[in-house]
């Protein structure tokens, strides 16, 4: 009897190639180190973009520092109310006791005002009246610095003695434009000379306290026939009591019309001009974007020339027992091609996070701005650097798995291998 004859044993299975982690890191900066040129030119793009983003960040968040700061300081507890129109469309006033009605309300800490008068402003009575330059007379009382948190930039503010003597308190932009420069000078007012004893800074919250010449109410009457009502109302609220006392002003002022009287907080207007900054910095992000964009373009574009320089690398390695499954798998050349791609973009990220906190630093310096740099912008742009890179290096590395066998087989015609692996 004849017994079969035992199978042959399956020969054994080659074992798997692998690639160590410092392997793949010698690998992947191959290009890097051999091309660094071309990779200071790829990496530059990436920079650029997130150079872009991180400084308008930085600028914006530090433009809105130096906002918070300075409301802060001012105060946004400030309200004000003036006449509006009438459901006809026509011009309204205030009652003269308007401020006296306002400083009873629960919440209000101060209450102030201006009155416009009917006389020009010039410089002496030689002036040519038609030249008035903007600037008007208006009467007030002796609370509206304290109110409104104005300041002086020379002199004194009006007094009990003062107001009812022919003194006059300017302006910033009114002292400018008549060439007053220092207490002492007399204007022409109406039909007569005043005296400047003060000259108040810009006013922040109450720009147009910036053209007019302030009188005392006492002169006023005297002089102008000023009857009590004012033109524009300024009040100071407890922070907690602000929008109380808003939603009640106009009932207070005028409780036949409060529809006609118009009430706002000019904090509200730094406050829109910062959300107008925000839009802008929005656009300019985009553009940031867009640079970023064409940075990545840049690395993919190296990838690609890389892969088109190692066709003999890969078939080489091919040759010597690397199988097409190995590459597909990424054992090999995709990681490596990658890891090439990461590198190049992390560095391309750090070194624009950097250059963009620079240039913020530099130009929040020359603006006297405090240096605010949102860390969630590094990590989103350290972030989006790798993401690109990954991206960018996808493509050429499937390219290079798929590297085709007539490569392998013209090495193999010229001798240089004699037998494959696979």
């Amino acid at each position: 009897m004849i017994s079969a004859a035992a199978p042959s044993p399956a020969p054994p299975r080659p074992p798997r190639s692998r690639l160590l982690g410092r392997d793949l890191l010698r690998l992947g900066t191959v290009g890097l180190r051999t091309r660094p040129a071309r990779a200071v030119l790829s990496a530059s793009g990436i920079a650029i973009g997130i150079a872009a983003m991180i400084a308008v960040v930085g600028i914006s968040a530090s433009s809105q520092a130096k906002l918070n700061a300075r409301l802060a300081a001012l105060g946004t507890n400030l309200l004000t109310a003036q006449a509006g129109k009438s459901v006809f469309g026509q011009d309204t006033k205030l009652p003269p006791d308007t401020i006296a009605k306002i400083g009873l309300l629960d919440g209000v800490e101060s209450a102030s005002g201006v009155g416009d008068l009917d006389a020009g402003v010039y410089r002496s009575h030689f002036s040519d009246k038609d030249a008035t330059g903007g600037i008007t007379a208006r009467a007030t009382d002796l609370h509206l610095p304290g109110t409104v948190g104005a300041r002086l930039a020379a002199g004194a503010w009006l007094n009990h003695a003062t107001a009812n003597l022919p003194t006059v308190v300017l302006g910033s932009k009114a002292a400018e434009r008549l060439g007053v420069a220092s207490t002492g000078s007399q204007v022409w007012i109406g039909d007569r000379y005043f005296t400047v004893v003060g000259i108040l800074e810009a006013v922040p919250l109450a720009p147009d306290l910036d053209t007019p010449a302030l009188l005392g109410t006492p002169i006023a009457r005297s002089q102008f026939g000023y009857d009590g009502s004012p033109t524009v109302v300024y009040e100071r609220s407890a922070d907690a009591a602000v929008e109380s006392v808003r939603s009640r002003l106009g009932r207070t002022v005028n409780p036949q019309a409060p529809e006609e009287v118009t009430v706002s907080r000019p904090s509200d207007a730094l406050a829109a001009k910062n959300a107008a900054d925000e839009a802008f910095t929005g656009l300019l992000v985009g553009l940031g974007s867009v640079a970023l964009l064409v940075g990545g373009i840049g690395v993919a574009n190296t990838m690609i020339i890389s892969v088109l320089e190692r066709r003999r690398e890969i078939g080489l390695r091919r040759a010597l027992g690397a199988t097409r499954s190995h590459i597909r798998r990424q054992f090999l050349i995709r990681r490596q091609f990658l890891a090439e791609a990461l590198l190049l973009s992390a560095f391309g990220g750090l070194l624009g996070s950097l250059l963009g906190v620079a240039v913020t630093a530099g130009f929040a310096f020359i603006k006297g701005w405090p240096l605010t740099v949102p860390p969630v912008a590094l990590v989103i742009a350290v972030g989006a650097t790798l993401l690109i890179g990954a991206v960018a290096g996808l493509y050429p590395a499937i390219r290079a798995a798929h590297t085709p066998d007539s490569r392998l087989e013209r090495m193999r015609g010229k001798g240089v291998v004699t037998s494959l692996g696979a």
